[in-house]
């Protein structure tokens, strides 16, 4: 299992690297479109939206992201008129009105949790790559930080009804591994940010990504799986994979913004 994880992270970390700094930012629109799409397919899944109601998620949860680009802001608005499409879908695809109010709400809810959230990795590539990489490099210290200090050390559950593994050890690691991630890139590509910053920015990320992988055990415990699909070899699927994101790259956001990282 171990092994797997090392195997799809040497692939796939050079790949993202070379994919955002060498790209035009609309790429990483049309990747963080497509990862998006299947991680709320996924959640769809668990939540046990499905035919017309999901489809039409997927495809409000793109527009969102496209919308979000191209506007150079988040609109409320597009948002709405995407949650009025949804009830309009489920009210006229589906005349048995059973079960409406759950699966109306989970659809709703996929849009929130997912396509919201990772929209703000759009404006952290737009105010420059090397913060979105500082981003992801602190999510994978803070991931792998867990992981390996929660198996090798942890003792005392952290949150043993939403997650039975996860370790206050293992918390800790990830605050840990979170700050060294964001220092790697400080000392290799934002040598203009104080190291103060990178510190406060990697610790942010550390917190932030235990509660994103709570949140996302929290859904999957209530709908009895383990992985949110079997996509990614011993990974998981695709959503298990960004859950720290949902919760990090907003919260990131925010503390660019107020540390004055992002104008």
């Amino acid at each position: 299992m171990h092994l797997k994880r090392l195997l799809v992270a040497f692939i796939l970390i050079p790949a993202l690297y070379l994919y955002i700094m060498y790209l035009p930012p609309h790429y990483f629109l049309f990747l963080l479109a497509a990862v998006t799409t299947a991680a709320l397919a996924e959640f769809y899944a668990i939540a046990g939206v499905d035919g017309p109601v999901k489809y039409a998620g997927l495809a409000g949860g793109a527009t969102l992201l496209i919308a979000h680009f191209y506007a150079g802001h988040f609109s409320t608005g597009v948002l709405t008129f995407v949650a009025l499409c949804l009830l309009a879908v489920r009210l006229f695809a589906r005349r048995d009105p059973s079960g409406a109010v759950r699966e109306a709400a989970a659809a709703v809810l996929g849009l929130f949790y997912i396509p919201l959230l990772m929209s703000f990795q759009l404006d952290i590539v737009r105010a420059g790559a090397p913060l979105l990489l500082m981003l992801y490099f602190a999510i994978w210290g803070s991931d792998s930080m867990a992981l390996y200090v929660g198996k090798s050390v942890g003792r005392r559950k952290l949150y043993v009804e939403v997650s039975p593994n996860k370790t206050v050890a293992g918390a800790v690691g990830s605050l840990i591994g979170g700050i060294i991630g964001a220092v790697l890139i400080r000392f290799a590509l934002l040598d203009v940010m104080t190291l103060q910053t990178a510190v406060l920015l990697g610790l942010t990320v550390g917190v932030t990504s235990v509660i994103g992988d709570l949140v996302e055990s929290m859904f999957k415990r209530d709908a009895n799986v383990k992985d949110s699909s079997s996509i990614i070899p011993g990974h998981g699927g695709i959503l298990d994979k960004i859950d720290s994101a949902t919760f990090a790259g907003p919260a990131f956001y925010w503390c660019c913004i107020l540390l004055n990282v992002i104008g």
